[in-house]
């Protein structure tokens, strides 16, 4: 296979995994937006984080983010309190309500790889886990309990 076709395959499976995604976020868009979400995962898989260390994770100004993030409190998604360490520092928790959304999204998108994943025969799946591997190992990308957190 050439370098072209390894490209256009990948694309393609990019595509179908984007479309497990998209689909597995439609209701949660209903109730925040995309940016709003990512912030829920980050803060999900933190447990708790210094709102300018969010700010920084999401590539943000924390002036302007933290209005964005005392919407998302406002709303119920986020908790906004003193650090315990320094009272001039302000951490972010994620709420039982944000924590729900979280969780519903992950479950909708579990269901529906394991679907497709189900159709696959068990030589398939093992080439595919050792080709998932290999490609993420190429790309650099964080272990799978890292990249959950950033919502994927």
């Amino acid at each position: 296979m050439g370098e072209i076709e390894l490209v256009d395959a990948t694309l393609l499976a990019s595509r179908a995994l984007l479309g497990v995604v998209a689909r597995s976020m439609t209701e949660a868009l209903m109730e925040v937006t995309l940016p709003q979400f990512r912030v829920l995962i980050v803060v999900s898989g933190a447990d708790q984080i210094r709102i300018g260390d969010l700010a920084a994770r999401m590539g943000a100004v924390q002036s302007t983010f933290s209005r964005s993030v005392q919407r998302m409190v406002s709303a119920g998604w986020l908790n906004r309190t003193p650090s315990p360490d320094s009272r001039r520092e302000i951490v972010i928790t994620i709420t039982t309500k944000g924590q729900a959304l979280v969780d519903h999204v992950t479950a909708s998108r579990r269901t529906e790889l394991a679907r497709i994943l189900s159709a696959l025969s068990e030589e398939e799946q093992v080439a595919l886990t050792a080709a998932f591997d290999t490609f993420t190992n190429a790309a650099g990308e964080s272990p799978l309990h890292d990249l959950l957190t950033i919502g994927l």
